[in-house]
């Protein structure tokens, strides 16, 4: 824990994969299995013009959720890239292997609870390796929807009952689009 005389830490609670910390009358959640707290993103869409997305319980929501392809970089190498976490991620979870990885942009997701960013990542050159699922215990459903259909099986989804992870509009944009709304290159 790391601390100064104007912002000392206060360990509250550490368990396996998070840590509560207090600075000053702040009150944050850190991850403990990733670097710095980051996470990827993977934005990615098949041969065939279609999104990947994940389905899977959450047992934070009580819900299943449907989201992007996603995971902790660092969690089982220290010396991780957002790159290689990008392409494990995609293999486990959906069974695509992408010829290259394009890191787009890196930021919070709960600037005003967490330490955690997440880098959105543009995998390219798709072709299939495996069933995907995830690993352990995951239980993790691929879906492959033609990109044309994608926000209204997602809004269809939603009245399903399942959770939505809000960064798929912004992975949708990203497809075709640079954070800088310039147009992706191929």
């Amino acid at each position: 824990m790391s601390s100064n005389a104007d912002n000392e830490t206060e360990l509250l609670y550490e368990g396996a994969w998070l840590r509560l910390v207090r600075r000053g009358t702040w009150e944050a959640c850190e991850r403990t299995h990733s670097a710095e707290g980051l996470a990827v993103i993977v934005i990615a869409v098949t041969p065939d013009d279609e999104v990947l997305f994940v389905e899977q319980y959450r047992v934070a929501l009580g819900a299943p959720t449907i989201e992007m392809p996603a995971g902790l970089v660092g969690d089982d190498d220290d010396g991780d890239t957002l790159e290689a976490a990008a392409t494990r991620e995609l293999i486990e979870e959906t069974g695509w292997e992408p010829g290259r990885v394009e890191i787009l942009l890196t930021g919070p997701t709960s600037a005003g609870m967490s330490n955690e960013r997440i880098a959105f990542a543009r995998a390219r050159d798709l072709r299939r390796v495996g069933e995907g699922g995830g690993v352990g215990d995951e239980n993790i459903i691929v879906h492959s929807v033609p990109r044309a259909e994608a926000p209204a099986w997602l809004m269809r989804k939603h009245r399903e009952g399942y959770e939505l992870d809000l960064k798929l509009w912004a992975g949708l944009w990203m497809i075709e689009h640079n954070p800088d709304g310039s147009p992706a290159g191929s």
